[in-house]
């Protein structure tokens, strides 16, 4: 499957999960988003970490989601600060609220979608970046 049209280059950076990290990226391995609830509140948390902010506690289940939501901030990169990225210009970096995991932000690329048209608010759906075969990585694209 050919990578989406904006996402940075594969060997641009590597992933290096950990025990709180590994599930959120083996599921995405399966084109599956999760996102890590904890058990005693039901708080969603995330990046994944040790310790749920609301109560403390450590037990967690990752519960899987659509990845649709809205652009709650972005910013255009148009100049290649670092030159492996001289390519990828412009590339959209957000900040995207989820539909279905309340209170949590994720950090992702815009892609496949003209940069100038992110707005805050915008509306974005999942897309897969198999990356390579031990790697995919959850990007995102404007939804109509």
């Amino acid at each position: 499957m050919p990578r989406p049209a904006g996402a940075l280059p594969a060997d641009f950076a590597e992933i290096h999960p950990d025990s709180w990290t590994e599930p959120f990226w083996l599921a995405t391995r399966e084109h599956r988003l999760t996102v890590p609830r904890c058990t005693h509140c039901g708080t969603f948390r995330f990046p994944p970490g040790p310790f749920c902010h609301a109560c403390r506690h450590q037990e967690v289940e990752h519960v899987e989601v659509s990845g649709n939501g809205t652009v709650y901030t972005f910013t255009v990169a148009r100049h290649a600060v670092v030159p492996a990225l001289a390519d990828c210009v412009p590339y959209v970096v957000a900040v995207l609220e989820l539909d279905d995991a309340p209170g949590i932000r994720m950090i992702a690329n815009i892609v496949e979608s003209d940069p100038d048209a992110v707005r805050i608010g915008s509306r974005v759906e999942l897309v897969w970046d198999d990356v390579d075969d031990q790697v995919t990585v959850p990007r995102f694209r404007l939804v109509d």
